[in-house]
Order: structure tokens, then sequence, then C-alpha cells
């Protein structure tokens, strides 16, 4: 699992990166999807209020698999190490975003991709304890 797990790292970090770096209007091609969501949640929920939940949750959702991955990958990294990583690499994309003209950098971001980070890694531990896997995440 853990070899798999490396494996599919890299083109799964690519992929976050391509669609937290591309222009606006190419990444808006793979996320608009959460617009149309909350377009479709009205009158129900104001677009004003679902547009930044979902966005919010759609951001959680994209950095839990790298949260899955990193703990399979290296099962004996700490869930605090994983989780700072995330937040590190949410913030350098961030701080490159705030170059980008077409591009909006917010702390929001960090929170819930920092949070989809230990959201993965909680999966991982809640598999493994499941499964009755030996558990090595985070010890």
């Amino acid at each position: 699992m853990t070899r798999i797990a490396r494996i599919l790292l890299a083109p799964y970090l690519v992929f976050v990166l391509l669609l937290t770096w591309l222009p606006a209007e190419d990444a808006g091609q793979v996320t608009g999807i959460v617009a149309t969501v909350a377009h479709l949640l009205e009158p129900a929920v104001p677009f004003a209020v679902g547009y930044p939940v979902l966005e919010f949750l759609a951001n959680v959702a994209m950095f839990a698999p790298l949260g899955v991955l990193t703990a399979l990958a290296w099962p004996r990294i700490s869930a605090g190490w994983i989780v700072g990583a995330g937040a590190i690499l949410s913030a350098v994309i961030e701080l490159v975003q705030l170059a980008m003209p077409t591009r909006y950098s917010t702390i929001s971001d960090v929170i819930a991709n920092t949070l989809g980070m230990a959201s993965g890694w909680v999966l991982v531990a809640l598999w493994q304890r499941r499964s009755g896997a030996r558990r090595t995440v985070g010890e």
C-alpha cells in the first residue's frame, strides 16, 4: 500500500497545483461546478451563502486525498507533521496566488486545505483501526 500511495501522491499533487495555479478562467472549467451547485440550491440557500460554504468544503475535499496518500505513503509520520505539511503547502499555494492577477488568495483556503489534510489522516487512522491493520500512522 505504501508504494502505491507514493506513486499516486505525485500526480495528485500536480493536479492540485495545476488547479490552484492555472489562471482562474482555465481552472474554472473544473471548479465551476461549485458555482453551478450553489445556483441549484437557490432560492432555498442564497448564492452569497451557499457558494462560500461549498467552496470551503470543496477545498477540504481537494486536500483530503493528499492527507490519505501522505499517511499511507509514510505511515510512521505523525499526524502533526502531515497536517503541518498541508498547512505549509496551502500557504505556499496562497502566496503564489497573491502574485496572480486572476486568482484570489484567502486565509479560509489555508484553513480548509489544512482541514482536508487532517481529514485524510483521520480517514486512514479510522480505516486501520476498523480493519484491524497494525496501526503505524502517527506512531
